[in-house]
């Protein structure tokens, strides 16, 4: 099944929602949990799916992006049983260069995967954190002959207005959909991940990019235009965690997820060897100081703590100075906190240097992010 399918990942956003820390960096180049990016999750997510050819289409600041990425071998996505393509979009005759949406993104690669001939394209996000096994996704897309298969999560009613919701009948067959309605008629909020065929969405496809009054968005057009042809839209129902960590306060929340109960996502499982691509870029372990105290924090090699810290993510060749205090912070690469300075509910961005006593949000549930 997975072998007839290819992947694309939509990585190309240019997270303005993140600020500093997507000024030079695409959004899924950005760290998590110490010693991740964030694409490293549906690359894994692939690898362990025996998804083996995948296309990455990025635009904004992928520059680091496509270094990250390589040929795919970190992944185990290489060789001659792979093939990482990082697609960046074409210049239209009007001199534009971005991808005008979604679907534009995968119309202006249409000969990337039309060459490869797939029977199944798998639609990503490059921005999401989430362990999912999509050859049972695709299992239940042939089960089930469906013409598109999209990936719900329950979500709290109260919520729903912020997602786009399926409603389904018994056999979860998506009967109609609804773009972040004010009512909501159910919880099932799509994760912006689709299996298409191909013989089927290439022809949208055209058809989307002829349209001048499109958006070109999969959620907002393709989507609806197959429902409203009564093409099989399936609903696949994905039980575990999973976040879009697009803003600063949703990074920070998963990263407290991590830091808090780990448990909840799990890096390894049954039958998945290790989720995801470990970036250990120093051999020297942490060391932590003989007054030093930790609680509930997750610290990468090469970090060293001196001070006291509680519910932290610290990356690699972080240095927390003695007496230093931090509570609920996301504390990234080369980031020193100085002698007495005291921080609470932050993300601290790569390179940044707090000063001796600094005070920072203390007594705050806001999230503040801390850059150069």
């Amino acid at each position: 099944m997975a072998g007839k399918t290819i992947a694309m990942i939509l990585a190309g956003g240019k997270g303005t929602r993140l600020e500093y820390l997507t000024k030079k960096t695409a959004k899924p180049a950005v760290s998590f949990a110490a010693k991740y990016r964030i694409i490293d999750f549906p690359l894994s997510n692939c690898a362990n799916s025996g998804i083996n050819i995948v296309g990455v289409c990025t635009q904004y600041e992928s520059t680091e992006l496509d270094q990250y990425l390589g040929n795919g071998e970190k992944w185990g996505l290489n060789g001659v049983r792979s093939l990482m393509g990082t697609l960046a979009p074409r210049q239209t005759e009007d001199g534009a260069n971005w991808y005008k949406g979604t679907a534009d993104a995968i119309y202006q690669n249409y000969d990337f995967i039309n060459d490869l001939n797939p029977e199944h394209v798998l639609i990503l996000s490059g921005d999401h954190i989430y362990r999912q096994r999509y050859d049972h996704m695709i299992a239940l897309h042939e089960a089930t002959n469906a013409d598109v298969t999209i990936s719900v999560i329950e979500v709290p009613l109260k919520e729903a207005s912020r997602f786009g919701i399926m409603n389904v009948d018994n056999t979860d067959k998506i009967v109609e959909f609804q773009e972040k309605p004010k009512k909501p008629k159910s919880n099932l909020a799509s994760m912006g991940i689709y299996v298409f065929k191909w013989s089927v969405l290439k022809e949208y496809l055209k058809n989307d990019a002829k349209d001048e009054n499109s958006d070109h968005d999969f959620g907002k057009n393709i989507i609806p235009n197959m429902l409203n042809d009564g093409k099989k839209l399936q609903a696949y129902r994905f039980k575990g965690y999973w976040r879009d960590v697009g803003t600063l306060a949703s990074l920070h929340e998963a990263n407290m997820d991590i830091a808090t109960d780990g448990r909840e996502f799990d890096f390894y499982s049954g039958d998945l060897k290790e989720v995801i691509y470990t970036e250990d870029t120093s051999s020297v372990p942490q060391y932590i100081g003989p007054e030093a105290s930790i609680v509930r924090t997750i610290a990468n090699q090469g970090a060293i703590i001196l001070g006291h810290v509680d519910t932290c993510v610290i990356s690699n060749e972080v240095l927390i100075e003695e007496d230093a205090v931090c509570t609920r912070c996301v504390i990234m690469a080369n980031a020193k906190i100085k002698r007495g300075a005291k921080i609470h509910n932050a993300i601290i961005a790569p390179g940044v240097v707090i000063k001796p006593n600094a005070e920072i949000n203390l007594g705050s549930d806001e999230i503040v992010l801390i850059s150069k």
